[in-house]
């Protein structure tokens, strides 16, 4: 069969429904929801990572964005990048592959080799130097480095990606099947939509759950330093960050519909898989907290799983714990990979997707983070010393050094619970009864 898979950059479980109302039409009502799906790690590169690699952070040990935490380093490339799902595909399973858009977070740097690099796996490879942007990046084109600048119709990311997807879809060979990944800049900052979309959801503002605006009392030092309440300003500045990234997501549900067009054209898609999911989740005001991720909470560590392909029965949602480490051995499995070859954490999918009976599964997962944090203090925010690091205007900063943790999530019929232990002099501990307070 052919694989697609879609990855959004920074997409909550919360806030895809109603911005991405094709792909929710075209995948979901076509095939399963995962409504239980996770991220071990709750920011770009570790979860990226776990995903090619089928592996906690612990094991693939990319800890953080940065290059010193392992981020396309020259140890990433050298250890783990010849064993990911997409290099054995290639090699053992005879897929031609396709990648375009994001790849990792420090992927081009100087230090790693720059855009020459082209990981192996990938027989077409079209990735963006660094980090999201939706306008003025270099791509690497298989391994050349192509400039684009500010010309919507020319340059804007995620309709470049959906153009370079189709002509693949149009010129692959046939005789081999075909797996690609499309990764999305959207909805990461800067959130730049598309010029016919500025003007959409002007009503729209951040969900005002339970936890919104909310003083993260009994909580980590770094969660309970948030001011409560927020200021206008913030409140303002997240609600119209808010609006922004769902107007970036029309383009991706464009995308999405192109794709799945021309596979229905060329006769492709009733043999096709296609997942559509996101590196982590995000959070608009909960705990006082104005936009970021990496906390251990469900806003950041919950992300859509949507999938539908060959013998999965329309219309169907799955309460199973799943987590993006399932991903590889999942697209491996469908390729007829014998998965006991593989070093991964994760657990194929397909005995799901298929809905088979008597499946045994997981009650229980990790969540793993090691905190950024800078030696010197935020010259903006001198009071709260050094080692914080993502810090905002009323000094709410996102992230510190000893922002470090594992959890247990816990899922089954009767338990719905999370444990976690902070590396930090006082091993602070939080626990959660998510039956009883699932706004934690």
């Amino acid at each position: 069969p052919g694989i697609l898979a879609f990855l959004a950059d920074t997409l909550s479980v919360l806030s895809f429904q109603t911005p991405l109302k094709k792909t929710n039409a075209l995948i979901a009502q076509m095939g399963i929801t995962f409504v239980n799906s996770y991220v071990p790690s709750a920011l770009c590169c570790p979860s990226r990572a776990s995903i090619l690699t089928g592996k906690y952070p612990h094991n693939h040990h990319v800890v953080n964005n940065t290059l010193e935490g392992n981020c396309s380093s020259k140890l990433w490339q050298k250890i783990q990048e010849p064993y990911t799902f997409p290099a054995l595909l290639k090699a053992m399973c005879g897929y031609q592959t396709f990648f375009a858009g994001k790849y990792l977070n420090e992927y081009g740097a100087e230090d790693a080799g720059g855009v020459g690099h082209v990981p192996p796996g990938w027989s077409f490879w079209y990735a963006l130097e660094k980090n999201s942007k939706y306008y003025n990046y270099t791509l690497s084109v298989n391994g050349k480095a192509r400039r684009h600048g500010e010309n919507y119709s020319v340059d804007y990311l995620t309709d470049v990606l959906a153009n370079m997807s189709l002509d693949f879809l149009e010129y692959k060979s046939n005789f081999e099947p075909f797996f690609m990944m499309i990764a999305t800049p959207a909805p990461h900052s800067p959130w730049t939509p598309a010029p016919q979309y500025t003007k959409n959801f002007q009503n729209v503002s951040a969900p005002r759950n339970s936890n919104f605006n909310i003083h993260g009392k009994n909580k980590h030092w770094l969660i309970r330093q948030a001011k409560t309440p927020m200021s206008n300003s913030s409140i303002q500045f997240l609600d119209d960050a808010y609006r922004k990234r769902w107007q970036t997501l029309l383009s991706v549900d464009d995308l999405i519909e192109k794709l799945v067009k021309k596979l229905e054209v060329n006769g492709e898609l009733d043999n096709t898989y296609i997942f559509y999911t996101s590196d982590n989740g995000f959070h608009t005001g909960q705990f006082s907290l104005p936009i970021d991720k990496r906390q251990l909470y469900e806003f950041d560590i919950k992300v859509p799983l949507l999938v539908r392909g060959p013998g999965i029965k329309p219309n169907q949602t799955n309460k199973m714990l799943v987590a993006n480490i399932d991903l590889g051995p999942t697209i491996l499995d469908i390729a007829g990979y014998d998965l006991n070859k593989t070093q991964m954490d994760g657990m194929s999918l397909l005995p799901l997707l298929r809905g088979d009976k008597n499946v045994t599964w997981r009650s229980d997962f990790l969540v793993e983070y090691q905190g950024e944090g800078y030696n010197g203090s935020d010259p903006t925010c001198p009071g709260l010393g050094p080692g914080v690091t993502h810090c905002f205007p009323d000094c709410v900063c996102e992230d510190s050094y000893n922002n470090t943790y594992a959890c247990v999530r816990t899922l089954s019929a009767s338990w719905d619970l999370q444990y976690c232990e902070f590396d930090d002099r006082e091993v602070f501990v939080e626990v959660y009864n998510l039956t009883a307070d699932p706004h934690q």
